[in-house]
């Protein structure tokens, strides 16, 4: 069990694990997620942190779909900054207790302003990195939001 499955069970949030063997010479993580799991790449979603107003410990939260890329100037605008940058990986896996490649928005060891992409609300369920290279959790997008108190906002401007 990871901290992000224990999450969902202790508040009892309906949800489903998905599993498969991840290749380590896959360039995207999240669409192999997308391929293997044979679901569509609309409602596989990418955990990423982003750094705000230059201090790289000043860390947010940003669920988008796998197919999209984050728009930085969303992201800080989201977080109500003057500007944002991607989190370095060895600090983001620091903050969030996580491998890059396997950073759940649930259950990270400190909590993060978290924005989710406003397409998951038009989904009935969503995937999400369950914590571990490998590992997707599913579950509605308005339990995502409750379990991280995040909000839907637009993440991509595409």
């Amino acid at each position: 069990m990871t901290p992000a499955i224990n999450l969902a069970k202790k508040k009892k949030t309906p949800h489903t694990i998905h599993q498969y063997q991840h290749d380590p010479n896959s360039e995207s993580y999240g669409e192999e997620a997308a391929r293997v799991l044979g679901q569509d790449p609309s409602t596989v979603f990418k955990t990423l942190l982003f750094a705000l107003n230059g201090e790289e410990k000043q860390l947010a939260v940003a669920v988008i779909p796998v197919s999209l890329r984050l728009n930085l100037k969303l992201a800080a605008k989201a977080a109500k900054a003057k500007k944002a940058e991607m989190a370095k990986p060895d600090i983001a896996e620091k903050t969030t207790g996580y491998v890059v490649g396997g950073i759940s928005p649930l259950g990270q060891k400190k909590a993060l302003p978290t924005f989710i992409h406003h397409s998951a609300e038009l989904q009935d369920t969503i995937c999400v990195s369950a914590g571990k290279r490998g590992l997707e959790i599913e579950l509605s997008p308005q339990d995502l939001a409750m379990l991280t108190r995040g909000t839907f906002v637009d993440l991509c401007g595409e």
